[in-house]
């Protein structure tokens, strides 16, 4: 039977497990903060910047793919400084880019172990033919990503497509290759639900977070985006519910900040952000 089966049946053993596991995350140490490299501003080399991120107390940095041979300096320099500071890619980032082959060979030559990959919504076909083209597109890459041991992370996003957590638990799940999984992003999820029930629903199939805040009060008034402006811990989600949780799914693994970044300053704000919602 393909695991497509099991959807709701997996659900249902999440919630069942519950009354065996602790249902707090206080003083977590499996989980591992990380920033995106982007989110590091300024005029440091891209060593220095690392070594800033090691130094705040960040356990990770993920980059963005970058292809092609003018961008081949940029890569080695990631790879480079990386070495040398001791700092892990955890992933890399390829948003919707069909050519996941080649991100995850950058991937593997970086020393990460995932692709977060954005399933794209083609308004201008049907919804059917949409979800078949784009399960196509990721599945042409999974023997490579086997071959590797490169995860292929779908992150949920505002595209108005795999906008429930069943959705995107049954879309996974057809894909049927252990290399495919979530990129769960706590902070996106809450213009249409709560965080907490797709941790639930989406169970192990969730292997790295994406961390940032959302305010409902906010988007219904001064409009959506505003709504991710609040600092982690002051807005519309229940961090403790979150934490609950991930704690019931055993989660342990990358949670990394995708919030506006800065300079040191900023960035120390962050850390101490993470520390405190995540219990850290």
């Amino acid at each position: 039977m393909k695991r497509r089966n099991f959807v709701f049946a997996c659900c249902a053993l999440n919630v069942a497990s519950t009354t065996r596991i602790v249902a707090s995350a206080a003083n977590n140490d499996s989980i591992k903060k990380a920033v995106k490299y982007h989110m590091v501003t300024g005029t440091l080399s891209v060593k220095d910047k690392f070594q800033l991120v090691k130094d705040l107390g960040f356990d990770g940095i993920e980059t963005r793919v970058a292809l092609g041979e003018k961008n081949r300096a940029l890569v080695d320099a990631y790879r480079d400084a990386s070495q040398k500071t001791g700092l892990p890619i955890h992933g890399v980032i390829h948003s919707s880019n069909p050519r996941l082959k080649e991100a995850i060979d950058q991937a593997k030559y970086l020393g990460a172990n995932s692709v977060l990959h954005v399933v794209p919504y083609n308004q201008n076909i049907g919804y059917f033919e949409n979800y078949q083209q784009t399960q196509r597109t990721i599945q042409a890459a999974t023997s490579r990503a086997e071959e590797k041991q490169i995860m292929i992370l779908l992150e949920n996003v505002w595209a108005t497509f795999l906008i429930d957590p069943v959705a995107m638990a049954r879309y996974i799940d057809e894909i049927n290759s252990p290399m495919v999984g979530a990129y769960f992003d706590v902070g996106n999820v809450v213009r249409w639900g709560w965080p907490q029930h797709w941790i639930e629903v989406l169970g192990s199939r969730i292997k790295k977070l994406d961390i940032k805040e959302y305010d409902l009060k906010i988007a219904m008034n001064e409009g959506m985006r505003n709504g991710f402006r609040q600092p982690l811990g002051s807005g519309s989600i229940d961090w403790k519910k979150v934490r609950e949780q991930l704690t019931r799914i055993n989660y342990q693994g990358w949670a990394t900040a995708e919030v506006k970044g800065g300079d040191q300053s900023r960035l120390k704000d962050i850390a101490a952000q993470m520390n405190d919602v995540l219990q850290l």
